[in-house]
């Protein structure tokens, strides 16, 4: 676990300092000042998001008992983690093939690909939701019967998830992030929140969630096509499928093993544990919530800046980007852990007295956060730059960890096990990454220490 005195809050707060001025001298400000206001502004959505997710998880808990919201959170964790899939990486791709497109002139391939990428996207996932109904009917002598509806209601939500991912990733690649995220990450939630009473009353929650994802999804894009019409001159489309998957599968295969062992603990723990215990173990991840946000932040307004400097053959700006970007990452999540932990036993009580029975699983769960945080959004870094193989393999070998894990430690160990699991494989996964990027790209991506 990453310890900082309060001689090393000082010092970050020079080193930042002299970071921006760096970065200010390079690229004349204009970059920097823009990624915090972006960071800033993302990070602000993502915590209005988590206080809406978090008011819609209490009531759900309260409501459904530890029993069904175990259900309710199992389901919604495949639906998370199936639809993350499902867009073949096209939703991050396209924060490296649109500006690679507008820097090189392209503007038939950029008008084929901001059209024809979300059709792909939406004819792949509902033919996936299909064959997963389908799956799930075949084996429903071996399902329990309170999870074949809502199961059957995940497959509805899945295209509509889908295409709001792509949808979120062209809107990043525009510095367009309030349209990016507020359909998916506000007015969705606030959706089911107004839904879900309504739900209770008809015993439907999971079905409050699929109309929320539908309805905030067709709004998206309603505005996205008016803002691209005024952003994008009108012309020609070329559409080259085969560019797109050559750069958006090695980026599916990164963040399919990332979800995997982000998603790894809770299915496990489902498989060994009771219900209850998974409702337990998932407030914590959900309090936890906040250091990740940070994370995601820089990593959503930094990924198609990487790409640009690097299409530029910018190798100053790139350089001196990347460590603005981790600097803003790191401290700004440790003293957000700090926090979480110092209130975390109240946060859990919200969603019941039961449920305070995981906070000291959250400082185990803690460790690996802060750990990963501290070489910051390398991951995009490596997929924007050509080097997503090598961060597959990474992903890969800590997936694989966390599964093991996992499996030997969940079943004597319960949450604490999974979370032991999740934090040590975070450790491994975060050395990894170091060293792949110092000795492919030569920068020195760590918050602290100089690069020797």
């Amino acid at each position: 676990m990453a310890v900082m005195d309060a001689r090393n809050d000082t010092t970050s707060t020079g080193l930042a300092a002299r970071l921006r001025a760096r970065v200010a001298a390079l690229a004349g400000g204009g970059e920097a000042s823009l990624t915090q206001r972006l960071a800033a502004l993302i990070f602000f959505i993502r915590v209005l998001s988590a206080g809406l997710a978090y008011l819609s998880q209490i009531l759900l808990a309260r409501w459904m008992g530890g029993s069904d919201y175990g259900i309710y959170v199992y389901v919604w964790t495949w639906v998370l983690l199936l639809g993350s899939m499902l867009d073949f990486g096209i939703a991050s791709s396209a924060q490296k093939i649109i500006p690679d497109y507008r820097t090189s002139g392209q503007h038939a391939l950029l008008r084929g690909f901001l059209s024809g990428g979300r059709w792909l996207t939406l004819a792949t996932s509902g033919i996936a939701a299909l064959l997963l109904a389908g799956l799930i009917a075949l084996l429903s002598p071996w399902i329990e019967e309170s999870e074949r509806l809502p199961l059957y209601i995940g497959c509805l939500t899945l295209p509509a998830f889908v295409v709001a991912n792509t949808q979120d990733g062209i809107a990043r690649s525009h510095d367009w992030m309030t349209l990016g995220l507020m359909p998916q990450f506000i007015i969705r939630q606030g959706l089911i929140i107004g839904f879900t009473a309504g739900a209770l009353v008809l015993g439907f929650q999971l079905g409050a969630s699929a109309a929320a994802v539908w309805i905030a999804m067709l709004g998206q894009m309603l505005v996205l096509n008016r803002r691209l019409e005024r952003h994008v001159e009108v012309g020609p489309k070329q559409y080259d499928l085969r560019g797109w998957l050559a750069v958006s599968l090695p980026i599916l295969l990164v963040e399919s093993f990332y979800l995997l062992l982000s998603y790894t603990d809770v299915l496990v723990l489902q498989q060994f544990r009771s219900s209850e215990e998974v409702g337990v173990y998932f407030a914590v991840v959900k309090t936890l919530a906040l250091v990740s946000f940070i994370h995601y932040a820089m990593s959503a307004t930094t990924a198609h800046r990487f790409a640009e400097y690097h299409a530029l053959g910018d190798k100053a700006r790139l350089s001196a980007y990347v460590a603005h970007a981790i600097q803003w990452t790191f401290w700004p999540s440790l003293a957000a852990t700090l926090v979480l932990l110092a209130l975390g036993k109240p946060l859990l009580w919200l969603f019941g007295a039961q449920f305070t029975a995981g906070y000291d699983i959250m400082f185990i769960a803690a460790i690996g956060l802060v750990v990963r945080a501290a070489i910051g959004p390398v991951e995009r870094l490596l997929n924007m730059l050509g080097q997503q193989r090598a961060c597959a393999s990474a992903y890969a070998a800590a997936f694989v960890m966390n599964l093991v894990l996992c499996i030997v430690l969940v079943p004597r160990f319960g949450g604490h096990g999974a979370a032991a699991a999740t934090s040590l494989s975070l450790v491994f996964e975060t050395v990894l990454l170091f060293r792949i990027v110092k000795r492919r790209l030569g920068l020195h991506v760590l918050a602290f220490g100089k690069a020797s």
